[in-house]
């Protein structure tokens, strides 16, 4: 699969410092129309999102999606709960590993596929806080390792 009609709306960088991402899966999402307008604009966030099963299906919480201001009527509360599209099978996979000790589903990416809006669903495990230490500490020595690289090839 390459990146031929995708367009990055939000990411959600925390939820790979906060979680450990087991498994992800792309799915639709339910929107109206002003909404789509709003984010071909790239009026979204999801820092504060998270996925919630309810009777085998998954809609998404939180999800910040800023009124369209063109629109007037038509415009919908911006953090209203909006249904995730799945296949019925796809969602059962999940609920069962939701079902596990200590996972939680959260919302990585919302882009567009083509015309479709998608969000990237991820299987996450929380990390503890020794754990998010670790995550800094690797980041920090990457870093370092590119500054040197860069400071020895200009010299």
């Amino acid at each position: 699969m390459g990146n031929a009609g995708i367009k990055l709306i939000a990411n959600n960088k925390k939820a790979y410092y906060d979680y450990f991402i087991e498994d992800t899966y792309e799915a639709g999402i339910s929107l109206h129309g002003t909404e789509v307008k709003s984010l071909r604009m790239g009026k979204c966030s999801i820092k504060e999102a998270f996925v919630r099963p309810d009777n085998e299906e998954l809609y998404v919480c939180q999800m910040h999606i800023s009124p369209y201001e063109k629109g007037n009527i038509f415009n919908k509360d911006p953090l209203r709960t909006r249904k995730l599209l799945l296949h019925k099978s796809e969602i059962r996979k999940i609920l069962g590993q939701v079902a596990q000790k200590g996972y939680t589903l959260v919302p990585l990416k919302v882009y567009f596929k083509n015309s479709l809006v998608k969000v990237e669903i991820g299987l996450a495990r929380g990390k503890k806080l020794y754990d998010k230490r670790d995550t800094i500490a690797k980041k920090d020595q990457k870093r370092e390792a590119e500054r040197d690289f860069k400071v020895r090839n200009l010299a």
